[in-house]
Formats: C-alpha cells, structure tokens, sequence
C-alpha cells in the first residue's frame, strides 16, 4: 500500500528529469540516488521503486531521450515540405531544434565526456546516427552519388549541424531565436549537395 502511494507521488518521469538535470549541472560521479531523492524532497530510498541503481537510472534517461529523438526524425520524415524548405532541410532544422530546445538532453546524449558513461551511450549514439543517414539517403538522388558518397554524406551533416548545436547550446540560446541562423546553416550545406546534381 505505502509503495503504490510513493508510485502515484513520484513518478519515473520526475526521477528523470531531476536526474538528467542534476547529472549535467553537477556531473554523475558527484550525484547520487540520495542527492536526487533530496532534490525531489524524497528519501532515496524512494527511488529505488523504479530504478535499482544510479547506473539504471542514467541508462534510462539515454533510452528516452534517444527514443524521443528517433521518434521525431520518423514522424518529420513523413511530413510534406512547407515554406521553401526541402523534407532534406526540414529533417535537418528539427534535429537542430531538439538539440537548442533540450539542452541537457542533447548534452548527455552527444556531449557528455565520462568515459564510463560513455559506454550507455554509444550503441544509442550509432542508432540514432542510423536513422539520421537513412533518412538522409532518403532524399540524395542517389545515382548522382558514388557509393563512397553516399556513405559519408550523411556523417558530414550530422557533424555539422552537431557543430551547430554545440557552438549555441553553451549559451543555452533556444531555436526559435536563431532560427534565421540554423535555416541559413541547413541552406548552405543542402546547396553543396544540391549543386552536385
């Protein structure tokens, strides 16, 4: 009875977010699942009804945020063109949005340097950089493209428009105010692929 009341109160969504934005400010080594359950104003104890350990809980935070991530490039992929922007642009702008408007998402997911962490985050990293290259693959006309080509591009805009979001993301500066600059961006790496054709 006491554990289902615990449940409704502190929700697995809370311990995350409280997690990842603890992990980021202050980094993982220095939190533990009673610094978190502090933050929540809950015993640590608390906690370990939906996560055994800290290594769980940083594994779940990834699994999400990754997922929710995927999720959008999929459902962006199926949406026609709008505004003067080609789906190839349009793929682009939303990854750069996710990565300005979820700082510490975009930070543990791609930025995080701690090499025991790193290990929950690659297989996640190369799955969603899979998806990212077929979407992309998508929309190159692939018979103006060498096999070699068609491999690499995909790497090349990811890392730019990576390189993008870590230059702004320090700031903590939101897509919708350089949104201009992220459209130019998108529009000058499609033109370099666009005039091959």
């Amino acid at each position: 009875m006491a554990r289902r009341a615990v449940e409704r109160e502190l929700s697995r969504e809370r311990i995350l977010e409280a997690a990842r934005h603890l992990f980021i400010t202050k980094g993982y080594r220095a939190i533990s699942m009673r610094s978190i359950g502090q933050h929540l104003g809950y015993s640590h104890g608390s906690l370990y009804y939906h996560f055994k350990e800290k290594a769980e809980l940083f594994y779940a935070i990834v699994m999400k945020d990754f997922n929710d991530l995927n999720d959008l490039l999929l459902e962006v992929s199926g949406k026609p063109p709008c505004d003067g922007v080609s789906k190839l642009e349009q793929l682009m702008l939303e990854f750069v949005r996710f990565g300005l408007d979820n700082p510490y998402q975009y930070e543990i997911m791609f930025m995080i340097r701690d090499e025991e962490l790193l290990s929950y985050c690659r297989s996640e990293q190369g799955r969603c950089f899979e998806m990212f290259a077929m979407l992309v693959r998508q929309y190159l006309l692939d018979e103006n493209y060498s096999e070699e080509e068609r491999r690499t591009v995909p790497l090349t805009l990811f890392l730019s428009l990576h390189g993008f979001i870590s230059y702004y993301i320090q700031d903590r500066i939101g897509f919708d105010e350089i949104k201009p600059a992220a459209l130019t961006h998108v529009k000058v790496l499609c033109r370099s692929l666009y005039s091959r054709v």
